[in-house]
């Protein structure tokens, strides 16, 4: 059953191969990109040259080389190399990996077993690794298109390091066209904005371009094709985007980011990106909302009413118009005045009260509806703001035992600096009447 894992050849293989297969590279100085992780002080390349290779997991997009570079390094260490998809493989189909590897071992001959989509076996299987990695019948390479951190065991990550692999940027897809040309013998019959065009539909995925190059190399041409012909004929590969994994959460980060830059243009790029990739326009109008109290809050208390406003607009008219008032409300908050403060004072409110437990208010602010309540002395000495002079009485509202804070602390920008007036204007009236106790100067 083993065999069936293994990548020694059996028989030629004489039927047609796919172009990505031919273009294999032999060596790993002939993989195209990811120098981060195979220059001479990368990571992978100082461990070849000191002979001392540990386990690995390949976090990356598809199509950037973790297959390549895992079959490569086992043919740099001398290891017997295996590769396994975590889709296709059960805990049976492990346990006679394990054994071969075992037996091979025993042989002198050392297994580097590939994982592929590894994130995809439960923590058990998972599990399942760590013997045979610390009694070195294997040398594992995992490879992930999701965050290890979320998806992997802290056992097994502890046992491996993690390199980041990076799509391929355009001049590494150009260079591929380049050997892609050279295997075949003839350059693409396309004009030069129309190559540069189907550079970007690869969207950084080596394996996906060159299935674009294949097909367009099938064509019957007998002049160079143009932009607009070569995507009439082609569709764009899709944007990686998975609304439950990375894909999601870094453009909402960067959506996030760009309104809190106050960058309208990034922030409707990266709405855009998403919309593209099929996120729903609810879910993004509810994070928008939330920027708005999140980083503007008080300093334009109009923001939130405008992103709600937008939302029961994109409800009324649904898409794809609905989605222009959602953009609406997005320039709005990306170009209003910034301010956390709300947010850091609620932090520091919800700490403080999680801290003091049950402590009550003090007796001059409890109502006294009963003659015992009274005797208690309930209601003693309030007084009541509205008979005050300006409408303040100073008194202190926290609890007996717990210190005057001071949380909210208004931003100079936006109307928060009209609420900074407000906010030492009674900070003055309570000092200078000097009523409670505690009051912060």
């Amino acid at each position: 059953m083993a065999d069936l894992f293994d990548s020694a050849p059996g028989a030629p293989d004489t039927g047609p191969r796919p172009l990505a297969d031919r273009l294999r590279p032999r060596a790993l100085a002939d993989v195209i990109g990811q120098q981060q992780v195979l220059g001479p002080e990368a990571p992978l390349g100082v461990m070849l040259a000191a002979g001392t290779l540990g386990s690995i997991i390949f976090w990356g997009p598809p199509g950037v080389g973790k297959t390549t570079i895992a079959r490569l390094l086992a043919d740099e260490t001398d290891l017997h190399f295996v590769q396994i998809s975590a889709i296709f493989t059960g805990v049976p189909d492990l346990r006679k990996v394990f054994e071969a590897a075992k037996l091979r071992r025993r042989q002198g001959k050392g297994t580097l077993l590939f994982v592929d989509e590894i994130h995809r076996f439960n923590k058990a299987q998972q599990d399942g690794f760590l013997p045979h990695m610390e009694d070195g019948t294997i040398l594992l390479v995992g490879a992930t298109t999701e965050n290890p951190s979320f998806e992997l065991n802290a056992a097994l990550l502890s046992r491996s390091q993690v390199l980041v692999l990076e799509r391929l940027s355009l001049a590494d897809l150009e260079l591929l066209v380049q050997r892609a040309e050279q295997e075949l013998g003839r350059a693409l019959p396309l004009d030069g904005p129309a190559r540069e065009a189907l550079l970007e539909m690869a969207d950084g995925d080596g394996r996906a371009l060159l299935n674009l190059v294949e097909q367009v190399m099938s064509w019957r041409v007998t002049d160079k094709l143009t932009t607009d012909t070569l995507k009439t004929r082609l569709m764009k590969r899709a944007a990686q985007y998975d609304k439950g994994g990375d894909g999601h959460y870094n453009l909402i980060s960067a959506l996030h980011k760009s309104v809190r830059g106050s960058d309208p243009d990034a922030a409707l790029y990266w709405y855009a990106r998403m919309l593209e990739a099929g996120e729903d326009p609810r879910f993004l109008a509810r994070r928008i909302t939330r920027m708005a109290v999140e980083d503007i809050g008080l300093a334009d208390p109009q923001a939130q009413a405008v992103c709600l406003q937008s939302w029961e607009t994109y409800e009324r008219l649904g898409s794809p118009e609905g989605e222009l008032a959602i953009a609406q409300a997005l320039i709005y908050v990306a170009l209003a005045p910034k301010s956390n403060a709300t947010y850091v004072a609620y932090k520091a409110a919800r700490a403080a009260a999680k801290r003091t437990g049950s402590l009550m208010p003090p007796k001059h602010i409890l109502n006294a509806p009963t003659s015992l309540m009274k005797d208690q002395g309930y209601g003693a000495g309030y007084a009541y703001d509205h008979d005050a002079k300006d409408g303040f009485s100073g008194q202190d509202y926290f609890p007996d035992d717990m210190p005057r804070e001071a949380w909210y602390d208004p931003v100079e920008r936006g109307f928060e600096r009209d609420l900074r007036k407000r906010v030492d204007y009674f900070a003055r009236l309570r000092r200078e009447r000097n009523v409670g106790k505690g009051a912060k100067t």
